[in-house]
């Protein structure tokens, strides 16, 4: 397969592998300037998948800590059954944004695929 045949900011000609039916690779491809314009656009914007997990093992750690508490005599049970609804709450709203993430990656990635099968079939026409 043909490498790109775009040049990088430092002179050198990029040593990726071009694209089937491109000349260049997809970093380089004038056709996929949007879907890179999108894709950066989301950059930093997101915690990314290791955010979520992190916020459960915070929230594990923090209801362990709870039941520990209450099973000791530290922690009325009244107060600990209220800070762990709450804490479900917190749960609950990290997995749906999980969810909403995961949707919308999926979403993009789908329209990414139509659009190149769209041009595609464009070329082979």
């Amino acid at each position: 397969m043909a490498l790109c045949s775009s040049i990088r900011a430092d002179g050198g000609r990029c040593r990726a592998q071009a694209m089937r039916n491109s000349a260049f690779c997809i970093g380089h491809d004038p056709d996929q300037a949007e879907a890179r314009r999108r894709r950066a656009s989301k950059g930093g914007k997101r915690g990314g998948r290791g955010r979520p997990q992190a916020e459960l093992v915070s929230i594990k750690g923090r209801l362990s800590d709870l039941a520990d508490d209450v099973l000791e005599g530290r922690q009325d049970k009244g107060v600990a059954a209220v800070v762990s609804q709450v804490l479900n709450v917190y749960l609950r709203a990290v997995s749906v944004e999980l969810k909403v993430t995961e949707q919308r990656e999926l979403i993009e990635r789908l329209e990414l695929l139509e659009e190149q099968l769209e041009r595609g079939g464009r070329r082979g026409a």
